[in-house]
């Protein structure tokens, strides 16, 4: 019987542990993770389609995260369509330019000043100064 009382003392403070780690992962990333910058903010947006041609939007903006940007974007020509995931979006087609990763094993790319990108669109924070490039990419 006593054994029993000892495994279910180990489990709780198993669980009271992993609590405890995720919240210090999570108190880490609010303050060590990426940051948005509010007001207005000189982006580039540079698109490199299948033909690597390139064309470069400049904008001037008030977005905090990408998605936001790119949306403000079609006042200068920019058009960005795709699907919504439990992610965001995700970019399929670039100023009328498809990559669909299930024919060619394509899909848009985002560089955020000539780093690949680790976010999403509508993840990746948007600060003064930032380059970004949506690059039609063959996997």
């Amino acid at each position: 019987m006593e054994t029993k009382k000892t495994s279910n003392k180990k489990v709780v403070l198993g669980l009271i542990a992993l609590v405890a780690v995720i919240a210090v992962l999570g108190i880490a990333y609010a303050v060590f993770g990426p940051k948005t910058t509010e007001g207005a903010k000189a982006i580039t947006i540079e698109v490199i389609d299948n033909e690597q041609k390139s064309e470069v939007y400049e904008l001037n903006t008030d977005a905090e995260y990408l998605r936001q940007a790119l949306e403000e974007a079609k006042a200068v020509g920019l058009t960005v369509t795709g699907t919504e995931s439990e992610y965001g979006l995700t970019i399929i087609t670039v100023n009328g330019v498809t990559a669909d990763f299930n024919v060619d094993s394509a899909y848009w790319s985002i560089t955020v000043n000539g780093e690949y990108g680790m976010l999403g669109a509508d993840s990746q924070p948007v600060t003064d100064g930032d380059e970004f490039q949506l690059v039609y990419t063959v996997y």
